[in-house]
């Protein structure tokens, strides 16, 4: 038989052990979400995105260009939020698959695309609404590509053309006059 004084320190080592776990546990999820947030605003820092509206009813959205150079934003999609790769070389805009049955878009007429990949099979859909900030279009011309195996849209000059942008140094100014 085991003398009690024994069996009590044991009982406390593996209280004690189980509780090492558990911090231990709670710290990596801890870190594992704080680094993650860290990492999400590196690739996308305009998850909130600045807008001005002057008084004339200019609206103005500033963006920061990411570690890769590029310019995503969230915005949304007929009141979905998405996030979008602006893209000046991009003639639409363009709706990967999986996203556009999330928001539920229609597919149009097939049709062929030239892309940065080679040409694909696409679809025609209209956007009701595409939203940037406080710069807003209705009624958007837009594809479905299914070849496109990303998460983000990208928001070419359908949406582009009706907006004035310039860039300076690691930002970019996009202004939408009240006439669009």
């Amino acid at each position: 038989m085991q003398d009690p004084f024994e069996q009590e320190v044991k009982e406390r080592r593996k209280f004690g052990v189980a509780m090492q776990a558990l911090a231990w546990i709670a710290l990596l999820s801890f870190l594992t979400l704080y680094f993650g947030g860290v990492l999400e605003r590196q690739r996308n820092p305009n998850q909130s995105v600045d807008s001005l509206v002057s008084a004339e009813g200019v609206k103005e959205v500033t963006l920061k260009r990411n570690r890769m150079g590029h310019y995503l934003a969230t915005g949304t999609i007929n009141g979905e939020p998405v996030v979008f790769l602006l893209d000046t070389g991009a003639t639409g805009v363009a709706v990967p698959a999986n996203l556009a049955r999330r928001l539920d878009l229609p597919r149009g007429r097939t049709f062929i695309s030239n892309t940065a990949n080679g040409r694909a099979e696409s679809y025609e859909t209209l956007l009701d609404e595409v939203a940037l900030g406080a710069i807003k279009l209705r009624k958007v011309r837009a594809s479905i590509n299914p070849g496109l195996q990303m998460n983000e849209v990208l928001l070419g000059m359908s949406f582009l053309k009706y907006i004035e942008f310039s860039q300076r140094g690691s930002t970019l100014t996009l202004r939408q006059y009240p006439d669009n």
